[in-house]
């Protein structure tokens, strides 16, 4: 895995950078061999001292990302790991279930395992370039399942069909913590 670990408001030292692909690289022991990914690791530290660390790992089929706030940086780095491999568990048990029979999880990782990078674009161009379309199937359901489906992917919004209108509908994860929806008129 490459690391690129970039600090705002604090140096990244030696020991720090250490420390985090020390704790980090455990996650590879879920995976065969080494992925070949991008680890962006973000650490910050506020006015109040509080810090805050952000992890992104984009693979092919999977981007495993993770944010933790605590007093202590260490203690950040600790918890955003035990979140990260949470979310490796929770997708392997559900590849495990998928793809019981296409080589199993490890397979499944390994395989998907390479990143591709995307630029970002210009900001100062009038054009908005569209770098990904994804398409899935609608399952009817409430939104108390959408809700848990979305915080199992660890997204911030879910669409999915209302099981009671048969409407397409949104929920969503608001800043303080409850949840929304949006439903069409």
């Amino acid at each position: 895995m490459n690391y690129n670990v970039r600090g705002e408001n604090i140096e990244v030292t030696p020991a720090l950078r250490e420390y985090v692909e020390k704790k980090l690289g455990k996650l590879e022991r879920y995976f065969d061999g080494t992925p070949n990914a991008n680890v962006n690791v973000s650490l910050k530290v506020y006015n109040d001292k509080q810090s805050k660390i952000e992890v992104t790992i984009p693979m092919t089929q999977l981007v495993l990302r993770a944010e933790e706030s605590h007093d202590d940086m260490y203690a950040a780095i600790d918890l955003v790991v035990d979140k990260l491999e949470r979310q490796i568990r929770k997708h392997k048990t559900k590849v495990n279930r998928k793809f019981r029979d296409q080589g199993g999880t490890r397979a499944f990782f390994e395989a998907n395992g390479t990143t591709t990078a995307v630029a970002a674009p210009d900001l100062d161009d009038e054009d908005f370039e569209l770098v990904r379309t994804k398409r899935f199937n609608l399952k009817p359901m409430d939104s108390e399942e959408a809700i848990l489906q979305m915080n199992m992917l660890g997204h911030n919004f879910f669409v999915f069909t209302n099981a009671s209108t048969n409407n397409t509908n949104v929920v969503y994860k608001r800043r303080d913590g409850k949840y929304g929806i949006i439903e069409p008129n």
